[in-house]
Parts: C-alpha cells; structure tokens; sequence
C-alpha cells in the first residue's frame, strides 16, 4: 500500500516538475538573464581575472548559445593549449572572416575541432585549432543588457566582444 501512495505522489510532482522545466527552458531560450547588471557582471568577472594572466574578459553578441549565453552575457575566457580541448568545451575562436567567435566543440575532425551553436542547423565552417583558439569559457556572467546611458557614464573598462551567432 505505501508504495502505491508514493507513486501515486511522485507522478504529479514529476510532471509538475517537467512542465516547469520546460516553461523556464522556453523562457531561457528568449534571452538568458539573470537579473544581473551588465556593468555587475563585467565587475565580478574582472574581480575573477584580477591576478590570473591567463583569463580574460569577454563581451557576447548573439543568441546562438541560449539558453547557455546571449546577448550581453560576460564570459571568462581561459587560455589553454590545443591539445587538452574536448567535446562539450565552449571555445572561443577567430574564424575565417576575422571574428572571435564562442561555439560548442562537437567533434573531432582534421586538422582540429568541429564548432557549432547551440542552436545553430549547422556547425561553423572553420575548425578551431591550435592557430586560431583564443580559450575555452571558464565563466559566465549573463547580464540584463546595458542601458546607452549607462554605457557612457560607466568607469569600466571596455572589452572586446565575441560573437555567438549563426554559423559561417
């Protein structure tokens, strides 16, 4: 009897469970926010690099990684060698047209590793390899955006962006 009950309790709160999940992953997939300020998010990611050489900040432009990273999200790139990149990594790239791209390595091929956004058809057309990686993303800060007024009167420094944008 006790295990018919807590069936009988289980499969509700399951599918209470899946429905708001897929509710917050549609939500996500609009834009990933946090509620954090653009200017918060570049300051706790600089207070991150502050003695660490080997990670830099980064501005993202684009949707290609909802619900993961979008627009105005801050990520904490980390230098690392060629040889150590795997599947899943998010890394971030100069591609064929000169611009610094963050896509999710998906596979192995020649001469490096294939890249692409999540929700991207198809996987960009130039391979990350030793000669183009910039790092993987060690940190993600999604911001609310930045207001252009905000933007003048900040005493931030600028930093560069990258984009997660369709594929090219």
């Amino acid at each position: 009897m006790r295990i018919k009950a807590a069936v009988r309790l289980i499969l509700p709160v399951s599918t209470m469970v899946l429905a708001m999940m897929a509710t917050t992953t549609a939500a996500a997939k609009e834009r990933s926010d946090a509620g954090m300020t653009y200017d918060g998010a570049v300051s706790d990611a600089l207070a991150i690099t502050a003695h660490r050489p080997e990670l830099n900040v980064v501005r993202v432009a684009g949707q290609s990684m909802l619900p993961y990273f979008g627009d105005d999200a801050v990520v904490v790139v980390k230098k690392i060698d060629a040889a150590r990149l795997r599947v899943g990594m998010i890394a971030v790239y100069v591609n064929r047209f000169g611009e610094k791209v963050a896509h999710r390595i998906i596979a192995p091929v020649a001469g490096g590793w294939q890249v692409k956004g999540y929700n991207n058809a198809e996987a960009d057309s130039t391979v990350v390899n030793a000669g183009n990686l910039l790092g993987i993303v060690y940190a993600t800060f999604n911001s609310s955006g930045r207001a252009p007024v905000a933007m003048a009167a900040s005493n931030l420094p600028s930093i560069e962006t990258v984009y997660a944008a369709p594929a090219r």
